[in-house]
């Protein structure tokens, strides 16, 4: 095969414009060993820091001290903040679900269940047939 039989064309860029062996296409591309996002934002929550609790300092990550801010300030009644905490339970703490721990309900728990699930139906009707037009 020789200079003139080679086809130029979508794919088959000209000889003088594709990588030679060993040449790569990004020669300054990310240097070996730098660091993502991922990784930088763990090392940082690792980081320990000095806190003071009950008047003594303490030696914590991080991580540990967002933690016991958060629900120092979930206690004190933040509802934004418990309610953030209470996300984190649900979703990285295994367990059994709070609800399926109630065993017995009232007939007056009952009715507001069911009057509450026909609202929710209603609404949900409503909503279907508005969109449904």
């Amino acid at each position: 095969m020789g200079k003139k039989d080679y086809e130029v064309g979508y794919g088959k860029p000209p000889k003088s414009g594709q990588f030679k062996p060993g040449q790569s296409g990004n020669p300054k591309g990310r240097p070996k060993g730098a660091k993502n996002f991922k990784t930088e934002l763990e090392e940082e929550l690792l980081e320990k820091i000095q806190i003071k609790e009950q008047g003594k300092f303490l030696k914590v990550s991080k991580q540990r001290a967002m933690l016991k801010a958060m629900t120092a300030r979930a206690v004190q009644g933040d509802a934004r903040a418990a309610t953030v905490l209470a996300n984190m339970i649900y979703r990285l703490l295994p367990g059994e679900d709070p609800i399926e721990e109630i065993e017995d309900f009232t007939d007056a728990d009952k009715a507001i269940l069911e009057r509450f699930e026909q609202k929710v139906l209603a609404k949900a009707e409503k909503k279907g047939k508005k969109n449904g037009k």
